[in-house]
């Protein structure tokens, strides 16, 4: 396993030749590396388990990192064609508990191991030959075809972690030893006593700036923060299996003071007594589970607990010491990162601790690697803090991957530091920022601090997204120039032209913010609503569970107005547990969307890569009878849509075809026009500036044959 270092490259120095050879090697290690992990399972069937209820089984895991460069690149408009539309759009969505992720085993047809194989090869192939081919200049940027391919290299060293996480927690008869992943030798070392080191007042200096980075780095990196320190005291070790045993002895998962009140409610529901990997035995002893044995307890490595866990312990141990312990923020750990290490990942001749996958594949003992005064401030475990991930200021969500940050800035996942054993590659760069839900298990761990200091936690309480407030506001906000707010004069529309009050079963492609979806959940039974944009479904379904939204919206220049919205003001909010809101490609759905007497298309047609493809795989989904309803202003970009892919606004033949003519061409003879109405919409920019536009609505009824 340890035969080559596992550094992501240096993009703004070298020579372009040697970097482009240095990125295929740096792809194919990683797509190997990738495949062994999933080699040490037991069987082809072991694939399809979930160790973790609240994830997919192994199957989709082994196929998401391969779908993931296909689906990036065809957004990217990088590649024209897919390889699997099937595999590309089941194995797209769905890695952490969100709420609009999909986890009923019900609506997926699984693929077999060897499909996915297949698969993985091809994706190999098609990545090897864009690396050769591509044009290469340094500094690569964001919007290079490169960061592209870096961005896919990453996400799968992410998911090599995830991964070895659910391996970990599968049963131990459904894994076996592998050379290739070495299990470190010393198990029996005596756990050190821990102690508070001192640690200096300073300020910590975060963010990097866009396209001035020396290495890939995810959109939450970017931006700028500073933050002084005051001088706090911290654990010279991680805490070990031993150390933390006398809060088990305590009884700490049966005493509620210790917890906070999410810890108790997850502590009430899973009943656990002792953390995750420890193995209880018959004589009230325990064995250890590392990632692919069983061993006896190695009291001196570090524990593997969740935050909750990590939190009750140090509540536990303040009282008992009577001192104000708690978990480092996110700026306190790099404090000590500032103060004991000298060198990033790139610099490193040699990892400086268990990390990288250059020591061992599993962690040691925390009194191994020393790093100035402290011992594992980086490697063995990850770390958690005290701090929920938020954006800095200037941050900028990457096109390509809305969905990577903004989701998790819901203040319910916690800043994990540090990197674990088996963190390579960009999750072990000191800028790196990992953040998981609070419930959830890596290989992570925690040190404490000594401060009398509470850490400020605030959250921004309002969307401040410019994109995403601007279409709050135009779906929920006031109304201006007299213009009715467009998504319910569309539903309006949607029952006078086809003469109906009531459907039974909805599609909303492209929902945005979701106001068309709560509309017509007032005349349906059941709203499916879908939107390619996580950012968009977060807070339409943010909406949806609380009834609420806060965003915040220019006037001029710097100065920003303050909006509250609220369903039940707008007579919705009897209605929204009638919606389901998913993240989804309108041209590669999955199959489960099938079945509907009405598809809404709001403004969504002439924003498609391939809009043919949409209606061509819409039509049977579509009840005999049923109705596909299209709003659009027809205002076709080559930035949105190649124009070989336009339904209309071009000459053919000499002679002007309309967007109108060109849908009446890809859905005859199964669907026929029953109507049209223009429909004008204004969406506020600031106080002063407004898009005044008209759009087409066309309804189309699936003839009965």
């Amino acid at each position: 396993m340890l035969t080559r270092p596992h550094k992501t490259p240096i993009i703004n120095a070298g020579d372009p030749i040697l970097k482009r050879q240095e990125i295929k090697t740096y792809f194919n290690d990683t797509f190997e590396l990738y495949e062994s992990l999933f080699s040490v399972l037991a069987s082809d069937q072991t694939f399809y388990l979930r160790p973790e209820p609240l994830r997919h089984p192994l199957i989709f895991y082994f196929g998401h990192t391969a779908t993931f460069f296909v689906n990036k690149l065809r957004v990217s408009q990088i590649i024209s064609n897919r390889l699997n539309p099937k595999l590309e759009s089941m194995l797209a969505i769905g890695v952490d508990e969100m709420s609009w992720d999909d986890l009923n085993d019900a609506h997926y047809d699984w693929p077999s191991v060897e499909e996915v194989k297949r698969y993985r090869d091809q994706v190999k192939v098609l990545v090897n030959q864009l690396i050769d081919e591509l044009p290469l200049a340094l500094p690569i940027q964001w919007e290079d075809p490169f960061w592209i391919i870096l961005m896919g290299i990453e996400h799968e060293r992410i998911h090599l972690e995830t991964s070895s996480v659910l391996i970990r927690q599968l049963p131990i008869h459904q894994v076996r030893p592998s050379n290739q992943w070495p299990i470190c030798p010393d198990q029996t070392r005596t756990p050190p006593s821990n102690n508070l080191l001192p640690v200096n007042q300073g300020l910590v200096i975060q963010g990097r700036h866009k396209n001035q980075s020396n290495t890939y780095g995810w959109d939450n990196e970017f931006g700028h923060l500073e933050t002084e320190v005051q001088a706090f005291q911290a654990s010279q070790y991680l805490v070990s299996n031993a150390e933390y045993l006398q809060f088990v002895r305590d009884g700490g998962y049966e005493v509620q003071e210790w917890w906070t009140d999410e810890g108790w409610q997850w502590v009430s529901y899973k009943r656990p007594k002792h953390p995750i990997f420890w193995v209880p035995q018959s004589d009230g002893s325990f064995k250890y589970r590392a990632m692919l044995e069983e061993i006896e307890m190695p009291w001196s490595w570090p524990v593997d607990v969740n935050h909750l866990e990590a939190k009750a312990f140090c509540q536990w141990l303040s009282t008992k010491q009577g001192k104000p312990l708690r978990l480092p923020t996110e700026a306190e750990w790099y404090r000590l990162y500032d103060l004991n290490l000298q060198q990033d990942h790139v610099e490193w001749e040699k990892a400086p601790g268990n990390v990288n996958l250059e020591a061992f594949a599993s962690s040691c003992p925390v009194n191994q690697f020393q790093q100035g005064n402290f011992y594992d401030i980086v490697g063995n475990v990850w770390q958690w803090t005290e701090t929920p991930i938020d954006a800095f200021n200037g941050f900028e969500v990457h096109p390509s991957y809305d969905d990577f940050s903004v989701p998790t800035f819901d203040g319910k996942h916690n800043l994990i530091k540090g990197g674990s054993w088996i963190s390579t590659g960009n999750e072990s760069i000191r800028d790196s920022r990992y953040a998981f839900r609070r419930h959830f298990f890596q290989h992570a761990g925690f040190r404490y601090v000594e401060s009398a200091l509470m850490p400020n936690n605030h959250m921004n309480t309002y969307e401040t997204d410019a994109l995403i407030s601007m279409y709050l506001e135009f779906h929920y906000g006031a109304e201006y120039f007299g213009v009715p707010n467009y998504p319910k004069a569309c539903v309006e529309q949607v029952q006078q032209l086809t003469q109906r009050n009531h459907f039974k079963h909805v599609l909303d492609i492209g929902c945005a913010t979701g106001r068309s979806s709560f509309e017509l959940a007032n005349i349906s039974d059941k709203v499916d609503a879908l939107d390619f944009s996580a950012r968009f479904i977060r807070n339409a379904q943010l909406l949806a569970e609380k009834g609420q939204i806060r965003y915040q919206i220019p006037t001029e220049g710097e100065l920003t107005e303050l909006k509250d919205i609220h369903l039940a003001h707008l007579g919705l909010e009897q209605q929204a547990y009638k919606v389901t809101f998913s993240q989804g490609d309108a041209c590669n759905l999955k199959a489960m969307y099938t079945g509907y007497d009405l598809v809404f298309a709001g403004n969504l047609i002439d924003r498609l890569y391939e809009p043919a493809k949409f209606l061509n795989d819409i039509k049977p989904r579509i009840l005999a009878g049923g109705y596909l309803v299209l709003t659009s202003p027809y205002t076709w970009l080559a930035e949105f849509t190649d124009k070989n892919q336009w339904l209309g606004g071009f000459k053919d033949a000499g002679e002007n075809l309309t967007t109108l003519e060109g849908l009446k061409q890809h859905l005859a003879p199964e669907f026929e026009l029953i109507g049209t109405q223009d429909i004008p919409f204004v969406i506020r920019e600031t106080a002063r500036k407004h898009q005044h536009t008209v759009a087409e609505m066309s309804v189309w009824k699936k003839v009965t044959r």
